[in-house]
């Protein structure tokens, strides 16, 4: 029987970082999804579900917030490599990670405003 290769190791390193990668994208999904169906639900009629996925959201920006605007786990992966790539803590396009919070932030903003309007017209 092996052992599993130990973080300090050049293996445990590459192991820990994809591990980090994969989680880091998994969540990134969840998020990138919300906010991309947020408008959807809401032009759908679907307001609480517009509301609950806005407050998943809204939850994701005040950890941002308290760290700096960057994801705990960019740290994390941060201790795995020391690689700096805009993409190297996640597995996306090297374009979209640098451009992450700018597409998605003004999405988000976005249907907050029309989630808003709906609220306020729906009498809700």
């Amino acid at each position: 029987m092996t052992t599993p290769p130990i973080a300090g190791t050049a293996d445990g390193r590459a192991r820990a970082l994809i591990a980090v990668r994969a989680a880091h994208t998994v969540i990134w999904a969840f998020f990138a999804s919300s906010i991309v169906l947020i408008p959807i639900a809401t032009l759908l009629g679907q307001l609480t579900a517009a509301l609950w996925m806005s407050l998943f959201v809204w939850g994701e920006v005040v950890v941002l917030l308290l760290n700096g605007m960057r994801c705990p786990l960019t740290a994390v992966a941060a201790r795995y490599t020391d690689d700096r790539a805009d993409n190297f803590d996640i597995w996306l396009p090297r374009w979209l990670a640098r451009h992450n919070q700018r597409i998605f932030g003004t999405l988000f903003a976005a249907s907050q405003v029309l989630l808003g309007y709906a609220l306020v017209t729906s009498g809700a």
